[in-house]
């Protein structure tokens, strides 16, 4: 039987949102073990939802159910589903949440609509409580995913740009900033040489120690990708950085 939820939100914790997420998964499935990913994302940014789900899921065991949230459409056309793929499951919006862990796994993802399980009563703008936490629920429990609705093709919609590789040097652009203010990019993680930010060559360092305290280097962080970091202190607020900035390294 699976029994790990791990649930990932825009909702924050103020409201109570998650906690009554939480509540119809228990009342299906008690034995259940409900993990946080995380709930500040922020609002609608699914594709900052995307990158974190990406970053994190392959550290959970697989059969683990992902109950993901971010949802600017929830009430419209978008389909409600249900996901397998590469031993994991995905329970959400089909809006691009999904589309990097499912690239991940290198598999061709099986889905199904959610038609089935949801709660009586449902209302249009909380999907998250009514239709996505009761089907992860029901598959805690071991309902196959052909129980939960018919099977529909899976969608890719998410706006990620790939990086521009250029020969020698790859290029590319701030992402995402976690609250150390280190800014992540799109560009993998690999062997590079130097990198090149508003027009100056910085270092690229393998740990934060490694670089020159307040001084702006790249290193490979721990979303698999570049990240632009200020040692021992917040490359955001230092650097005044904006989402989108152009961010390049050169190949060893």
């Amino acid at each position: 039987m699976r029994r790990v939820v791990a649930i990932l939100t825009d909702f924050g914790t103020k409201d109570g949102f998650v906690g009554a997420m939480k509540g119809v998964i228990l009342s299906i499935n008690p034995e259940v073990q409900l993990v946080d990913i995380s709930h500040e994302v922020e609002p609608f940014n699914v594709l900052e939802g995307a990158l974190l789900l990406k970053a994190h899921f392959k550290y959970f065991p697989k059969g683990t159910i992902f109950l993901c949230v971010v949802d600017p459409g929830v009430g419209s056309e978008r389909l409600p589903v249900v996901i397998e793929g590469g031993g994991y499951f995905f329970v959400g919006p089909m809006n691009g949440i999904f589309d990097l862990a499912i690239k991940d796994t290198r598999c061709k993802p099986k889905a199904h609509r959610i038609e089935n399980f949801t709660l009586p009563r449902v209302n249009q703008t909380f999907h998250g409580r009514d239709v996505f936490a009761p089907a992860a629920g029901w598959l805690s429990r071991g309902v196959p995913l052909e129980k939960v609705g018919s099977p529909v093709e899976y969608s890719f919609s998410l706006n990620w740009v790939e990086p521009e590789d250029r020969g020698e040097e790859i290029w590319g652009r701030v992402l995402y900033f976690d609250r150390f203010g280190n800014c992540i990019t799109n560009i993998p993680c690999g062997e590079y040489s130097v990198a090149y930010f508003r027009g100056q060559e910085l270092p690229v360092i393998s740990y934060f120690l490694k670089g020159e305290r307040g001084k702006p280097a790249l290193l490979c962080g721990s979303f698999g990708f570049m990240e632009l970091v200020v040692p021992l202190g917040n490359a955001r607020e230092v650097l005044k950085v904006s989402l989108g900035e152009v961010v390049g390294v050169k190949k060893l």
